[in-house]
């Protein structure tokens, strides 16, 4: 068996499919799985290097042979938290390429089902993230929204804001992943890594946007009816994991 090791971000599983696809060792005697994981015995494992091309190629086939729905489908699932999503996309594709552009019609198959599984949970917690992000004022007058999905949501709820609040300069922040989208007022964004202590201390200046919050802290406790507070309903409706992130937990 011969592992190819690759990085997490979309752009390395699909070099790590295109390794894998080329390799011509046999679909069965390969597997995908990302660095990290323990090594087993017996086992050949092949570093993955990210080349644009490679990403290209497997992104244009998919495109061209299948379709557009189907390479959003492997998109999503890319951006799963699931540690072994880069397998599950290659069997997916596999079978995609026998089967044709029907394949999400086959959730009998394990890899199809597994894929669907990837795509649902990313796509329940997006309509959460969506929902539940609040963005406060910088110094700069730039608005800011911190997150921290479980899934790498990043790039699609920037496309949610893009549209929503395409005339304002605003920063979306995940702070798992220590990356942002940053939108530029009326033209498009880019997703940046802000890892540095220099982007920590901006990202954690205090502005008067407070006093706002404030406001807003006591217009929900002053809304809020004792005698018809059910805490369970609310986590269910709103998990624990949201809310500090949220300016009226805060």
């Amino acid at each position: 068996m011969t592992v190819f090791v690759c990085g997490e971000e979309a752009e390395d599983i699909w070099c790590g499919i295109y390794d894998a696809w080329m390799s011509g060792l046999g679909h069965a005697n390969v597997r995908l799985e990302p660095a990290g994981c323990d090594r087993e015995l017996f086992c050949q494992y092949q570093e993955v290097k990210r080349e644009e091309t490679k990403a290209e190629k497997v992104i244009d086939s998919i495109r061209r042979k299948l379709s557009e729905d189907i390479y959003e489908v492997a998109y999503r699932a890319a951006l799963s938290h699931d540690v072994y999503r880069a397998d599950k996309i290659y069997r997916f594709l596999i079978y995609a390429f026998v089967v044709g552009v029907k394949v999400m019609d086959h959730l009998h198959n394990p890899a199809v089902y597994e894929v669907f599984k990837l795509t649902r949970n990313l796509s329940r917690e997006y309509t959460h993230i969506i929902e539940f992000t609040r963005f406060s004022q910088m110094e700069e007058g730039v608005l800011l929204g911190r997150i921290a999905p479980e899934n790498d949501l990043t790039p699609l709820v920037a496309g949610h804001f893009a549209d929503r609040l395409s005339g304002e300069n605003w920063i979306l922040y995940d702070c798992r992943r220590k990356k942002a989208a940053v939108h530029q007022a009326n033209k498009g964004w880019v997703i940046v890594y802000m890892d540095s202590a220099e982007w920590q201390a901006r990202l954690n200046k205090k502005t008067d946007e407070e006093t706002y919050e404030g406001l807003w802290k006591t217009f929900h406790q002053a809304i809020a009816i004792m005698q018809r507070r059910n805490v369970r309903c609310q986590q269910n409706m709103l998990p624990l994991r949201f809310r500090p992130y949220m300016t009226e937990f805060q």
